[in-house]
């Protein structure tokens, strides 16, 4: 009797717990995605700079995307021939199914920074 009492808190504790720890990893992944999307904005600066256009692909800035990114966010530039560009990082894999408030995340030359699922608090 006192082992199926434990083994009930057990499982209300761990029901409580899991869907947390779930939502917390969510939001770690897309913050990294976030501060990577932020360093990528700084090199498309330096590149404006020294070469009067901004990067079209990430490898013309000589980056990559860090692999707690890469595991979760696809990470794209795009660039017109006006100066702009627009980095985006799409959720993939477990990102995708968890991240339902934020989804694909963008940052615009302007510093414009959205969210397709519109959450309010996608971007800290």
């Amino acid at each position: 009797m006192e082992l199926m009492i434990t083994v009930a808190i057990v499982a209300i504790l761990a029901a409580i717990a899991l869907p947390s720890y779930r939502s917390y990893v969510v939001r770690s992944n897309r913050s990294a995605a976030e501060g990577f999307m932020l360093e990528v904005a700084n090199k498309q600066e330096r590149f404006l700079l020294d070469n009067r256009a901004y990067a079209a692909s990430l490898s013309a800035l000589g980056m990559s995307a860090p692999s707690e990114v890469s595991g979760n966010y696809t990470v794209t530039v795009s660039s017109s021939a006006v100066p702009s560009y627009t980095v985006t990082a799409t959720p993939i894999g477990t990102q995708l199914a968890g991240d339902t408030e934020c989804g694909t995340l963008t940052l615009t030359q302007l510093g414009v920074k959205t969210a397709s699922g519109g959450g309010a608090r996608c971007w800290r």
